[in-house]
Parts: structure tokens; C-alpha cells; sequence
């Protein structure tokens, strides 16, 4: 496997990947005559007065837009210095950054809205100085990602503009800023609008057309492509429909955008699921169904594939990762709590006529009393959120989560009891996107409330997406639910992958295995290492059983649970978890094989500084089980029950 690392990202660009050509969008389009599917009549998805937005928008959410926009309209647009630009090669910081660029762009935002939905004019000025603020900046994308330049890491070359996730978001926000204020604009000066298409056109549209971007597979059509190819196309799409006007550049451009959607719908396996977690989810799989609803609108409704039934089962992943209120599965990268749009996923299950899904979303936006247009990223889709926003207040829901969840080409697993236990397993490989080094990981929750862990991701920093990744103790199997063998970890890498995986429901019982040796180096001298996760509904508990042989007696072996439960060791045999809600959870171990010890991570490292928040400033501990006498073979048992 070639790995090349951008700042920001880790892109694994895979000869022998398995894709699957189904090239969905372009058979859509080509069933329609080609890219003429365009509407004649100008490409105005969204209310441009203040009466038509008043047919979505309650007046207590105008209220609200109006009050976001009064409060920025004061505030000045932030210069971006080029010595905070340098941070990142400097000391790998790219927060200062980021609040800044996002700050204006956030800013910004919140003043188009407020004109949108008031149309007094009274925001004008104030917009038309955070345009220029924006236009006037050297990069449009984040410090973290100059590095794709020719020029390489550090300030940027204006004569090189690169497209990167915010790049494009800049794009699309400056595209809707155009659309929604265009003429008011145009009343202050003719100047600014032409301002506006110029820096799109130079910084997005023609790198789009003439670059081969690794994010796009680098000109490679059976490259694996991960969520920058979605999240990208959805705003160059926004871009192109409503700011280039010659129709053959135009074309040529939704042509690009397609096959890069395209491109990563065939990355997926069959079971459409996401590799790189819920989290990450919001930014791949809801991005192409951005990508589809611009789309959809643009071709008068003749492009439409929502309910293929590959994008139902890729819509339908973030419902069945979910675990209780705002807790999701939390593989490689992903953070643990999310809230990932209920108004965005009641649409999707609308669209692709997926009533679960439907559910889920309403549950979503109501539990969380969601506001619609707050996000900072993503504004196609608030955009909308707001036509649903009525339909989704008035829809019924239920509590109701999914059982048993299998996906079989992400290898992930998942299960409830029925009486409050949960828990999920995965075994694919570390060549994953956003990896973790985590073949075999597990984790449990109960009563909704988490016991044994998958820790996540920390704060994104230069170290995080270079050589010193898997120096970073979050992104290290000993630092998962895993065993660490002579002194060994797992190993980066496609490779170093499960082997023999299982999964089977039974009466009354859901399970899986694997064989996880093969995620570890040689040196660590094991022939097998089989784990076997499952759960006995009947009895109401966890079952973790290995059963391993190696080459030789090995001079070390450890088994890690990471928690933020307090926790009491006291009882040889026997792990106490202490729940908020003060139940009692239990993990038997075999006090005759295991000496038990506990130690809580610091949280110290800028990288560490995002747990905290993962977390809800809970504590991180790390259970450390040592073998007392580590045998060549051997069978190990833990039981996890209230």
C-alpha cells in the first residue's frame, strides 16, 4: 500500500483496492441525455425574499437569524497574519488558524441569512466587508493543508491556489452570498459580484479542471478516495451551478464533480458503511447526498438516485452506529459524541424512502431541540434544512434503536441486549483511513452510558497526520481494548489485517470473531490470537473470550480496557465500574492469571487537549491486566455483566 500524508488527512491509495464500478451518477446522467439535463430556467433551489422564507421559517427562527446577524454586525472582519499562517510548520498548531478563517466565514454567513429572511438592506455594508475581507485573504483554505502547493508547507503561493475542504467550503459560501444578495450588491457596486466570480474562478473552478488532486485518486480511477472527495464535490457543484455562466465550462466541470462522487460511492463496500466512523460520516456519506440534492434540483428532478438501494444502505449507517443520546460508534477518528444533524438525516430517509431513517431524524431534532443553520460547515445542507425544518417538527418518533447491526466489508458489529448492554467489535485492517491501529477493539456501554471505550481522537496538530501518528498514545492498540504480546503493538499498515471473521446470531445470543494475529508484527511470535465477542442476550452480559498460541513462551503479555468509569480493583478477579446514573457495571477476570492495575491519563500534549471535550471532561483510565505467567497457549475468559 502507497500512503501519502496531507496535513490534515491520511489518503491510502491502494493498487490492489477493491472497487466496484457502479458509477451510479453517471449512468443517472447519461439516462438523461448527458450533462443537457440542466434547466433552462435559472438555478434557484432556495426563497431569495423575505415573504417566500416566511412559508418555512416560523417567526420565533427569523427572530433567531436576525438576532445571529445584528450580533456580527459590528465585528470586524479578522486579518489573518502571516505569522499565524507559520504556526503550523512551526509548531504544528493550526487552532489560531482556524478560528480565525472560520470565524469570518462564520461571520459572515450569519449576516446573509439575517438580510435573507429580513431584506431591509440593513446588513449590506457589513456583508459586503466580509466578501472582501475573504477575497483579499492569500489562501482560502487551512494552514494544515497549504502543504498540497508545489511551494510545500508554510505560506501561500497566490500563483498556485489549491482546493482543499475549505477551499471549496469558501467557495460554495461565497456562491450562496452571491445568490442570496446579488442585486443589493450590485445597488452599492457593480464591482463586487465580479469580485466574487474572479477569486471562484481562479481559486476553484480552474484548479478543479486542471488538477489531479490525491484526494480526487491523483488521476487514478481505481484509487479509494475517502470524505474529501464528497464533501468537496458538494461545494464545487454549489459553485459551478451558480456562479459560471459559460454552459460548456459549466458542464465540464459537473462532468469532474460526478466521477469524483462517483469515485467514492465505488470505494465503498457493499454494505455502503464508512470506515472511518459516524463522525466522519457527516462529511462523506450525508456530503453526497448534498452532492445529490443540488443535483437534483439542477436537473428539474430528472437526476435521482436516492432511493438506489446502495444509498439507502449508505444513509442508513448512521442510524444503525448509533449507540444512546449522542453517543455513536467511534471507530478510527471518530469522536464518541455527535450530533449529526437530525433535520439533514429526516431528509435523507425522506428521500431515499427509508421510514427507520425518517424516525431517527425526527428523534434527533427534537431531542436536541437542533437550530437550523448554525453549522459552520456544510451550508448547502443548512440551506435545505431549512425548507424541512415544518415538516420535521410536525413528525411523529419513536425511541426505538436497531438491534443487531452487522456490516460486512467494514467488518463492524454491533448488538444490544435488550436490558440496557451494548456492544460493538470491529476487525478489518490498519491500512483504514484515520486508522487507529485497533483490529479486534471493542466497546461497551449500558443504561446509554459507556464502560469500556474506544478513547477517539484527540486535537488534529501537525503530528497528527505525519510520521509520528503512531507515536500518539490514542492511536496505539495498547491504548484500545487489546492485548499487547511480547512487548509488541499492532502495526500500521493494509497488511496487518484480521483473519477467519465470523459473525452469527443465534437464540437469544449475537457473535463474532476473528483472528487478530495478523495485525501484529512477526517479531511478536503469535501463530493465532482468536477473539470472540459475544453477547448472551438471555443472560444479560458480555463475553470476551481469547484463545491464542504463539512460537514460543512469550516474556511479556497485557491486556488493556480503557474506561471512563471510576473504577475499584479491590476484589482480585473482579473490575468495578461506577456509572453517573450509580449503577454497577462488572468485569470477571481470572485473578489467577492477571494482576490488575489502573493509571489515569494525564491530558497534558496540545493533541490531548480534545479528549478532554470527547468526553465531557471525564477522566481517562487505562485497566492494565499483566499475565503473572505467561503460557505459549492458552484460553482467557472475561464476562462484562450489571
Amino acid at each position: 500500500m502507497g500512503l501519502w500524508v496531507l496535513a490534515g488527512m491520511i489518503f491510502a491509495q491502494r493498487a490492489e483496492a477493491q472497487i466496484t464500478h457502479r458509477d451510479l451518477l453517471q449512468k443517472a446522467v447519461r439516462q438523461t441525455g448527458g450533462m443537457n439535463f440542466l434547466s433552462t430556467d435559472p438555478f434557484k433551489p432556495f426563497p431569495q425574499t423575505q415573504e417566500a422564507w416566511r412559508q418555512y421559517l416560523p417567526d420565533s427562527v427569523i427572530a433567531r437569524l436576525i438576532r445571529e446577524g445584528e450580533a456580527n454586525m459590528k465585528m470586524p472582519f479578522r486579518n489573518i497574519p502571516a505569522t499565524v499562517m507559520l504556526e503550523f510548520q512551526r509548531n504544528g498548531n493550526r487552532s489560531d488558524y482556524e478560528k480565525m478563517s472560520f470565524g469570518n466565514r462564520n461571520q459572515l454567513w450569519s449576516l446573509v441569512l439575517a438580510e435573507s429572511v429580513e431584506g431591509k438592506g440593513r446588513f449590506m455594508d457589513q456583508i459586503i466587508d466580509g466578501i472582501w475581507a475573504i477575497c483579499e485573504e492569500s489562501f482560502w483554505g487551512v494552514s494544515a493543508h497549504v502543504s498540497i502547493q508545489k511551494a510545500g508547507v508554510g505560506l501561500p503561493d497566490v500563483e498556485d491556489p489549491v482546493v482543499d475542504l475549505f477551499a471549496a467550503e469558501t467557495g460554495a459560501l461565497l456562491a450562496w452570498t452571491d445568490y442570496f444578495t446579488g442585486n443589493k450588491l450590485d445597488a452599492v457596486s457593480k464591482l463586487v459580484r465580479p469580485r466574487i466570480r474572479y477569486e471562484i474562478t481562479r481559486r476553484i473552478l480552474t484548479p478543479m479542471v486542471t488538477a489531479k488532486y490525491g484526494w480526487m485518486g491523483g488521476g487514478n480511477p481505481n484509487s479509494v478516495v475517502n470524505n474529501w472527495a464528497p464533501w468537496i464535490a458538494s461545494n464545487y457543484i454549489a459553485a459551478l451551478l451558480l456562479i459560471e455562466k459559460d454552459e460548456a465550462r459549466r458542464v465540464q466541470g459537473l462532468n469532474i464533480a460526478v466521477k469524483i462522487i462517483d469515485q467514492y460511492l465505488n470505494g465503498l463496500g457493499e454494505d455502503a458503511g464508512c470506515d472511518e466512523g459516524p463522525s466522519y460520516w457527516t462529511a462523506a456519506g450525508a456530503c453526497v447526498f448534498d452532492a445529490l440534492n443540488l443535483l437534483y434540483d439542477a436537473s428539474g428532478g430528472k437526476v435521482n438516485i436516492y432511493k438506489d438501494p446502495f444509498i439507502q444502505k449508505m444513509g442508513a449507517y448512521i442510524y444503525k452506529t448509533h449507540i444512546a443520546d449522542s453517543y455513536y460508534i467511534n471507530v478510527a477518528d471518530a469522536h464518541p459524541m455527535l450530533y449529526p444533524g437530525g433535520l439533514m438525516i429526516y431528509r435523507f430517509g425522506r428521500d431515499s424512502g427509508d421510514p427507520l431513517m425518517i424516525n431517527f431524524g425526527s428523534r434527533i431534532f427534537h431531542s436536541f431541540k437542533e437550530k437550523v443553520a448554525s453549522g459552520r460547515f456544510h451550508r448547502s445542507r443548512g440551506l435545505y434544512d431549512m425548507l424541512a425544518l415544518k415538516d420535521c417538527a410536525a413528525a411523529a418518533y419513536d425511541q426505538e434503536d436497531i438491534g443487531d447491526v452487522w456490516f460486512n466489508d467494514v467488518r463492524l458489529m454491533a448488538s444490544r441486549s435488550g436490558k440496557g448492554l451494548f456492544v460493538a467489535t470491529h476487525a478489518g485492517h490498519n491500512g483504514e483511513s484515520h486508522n487507529h491501529n485497533d483490529v479486534g477493539d471493542f466497546m461497551v456501554y449500558a443504561n446509554g452510558q459507556p464502560v469500556i471505550i474506544d478513547v477517539g481522537s484527540g486535537t488534529y496538530t501537525a503530528r497528527t497526520f505525519s510520521k509520528d501518528r503512531y507515536k500518539l498514545w490514542f492511536n496505539t492498540s495498547a491504548y484500545h481494548n487489546l492485548p499487547v504480546v511480547n512487548g509488541y503493538e499492532q502495526s500500521p499498515g493494509k497488511k496487518f489485517a484480521a483473519r477467519d471473521i465470523t459473525y452469527r446470531q443465534g437464540k437469544g445470543y449475537t457473535l463474532f470473531s476473528a483472528d487478530i494475529a495478523g495485525a501484529y508484527p512477526e517479531s511478536a511470535g503469535l501463530k493465532t490470537w482468536i477473539r470472540t465477542v459475544k453477547m448472551d442476550k438471555s443472560k444479560n452480559q458480555i463475553i470476551i473470550s481469547d484463545r491464542y498460541v504463539m512460537n514460543a513462551k512469550p516474556a511479556g503479555l497485557t491486556q488493556t480496557f480503557m474506561t471512563v468509569c471510576a473504577t475499584d480493583l479491590s476484589t482480585p478477579g473482579k473490575i468495578l465500574f461506577s456509572l453517573p446514573d450509580q449503577s454497577k457495571m462488572i468485569l470477571d477476570y481470572d485473578a489467577k492469571l492477571w494482576t490488575a492495575s489502573v493509571e489515569t491519563m494525564a491530558l497534558k500534549t496540545p493533541e490531548e487537549e480534545g479528549l478532554k471535550h470527547s468526553w465531557g471532561g471525564k477522566e481517562i483510565s487505562r485497566i492494565l491486566l499483566t499475565a503473572k505467567k505467561p503460557a505459549t497457549q492458552k484460553s482467557i475468559t472475561y464476562k462484562i455483566h450489571k
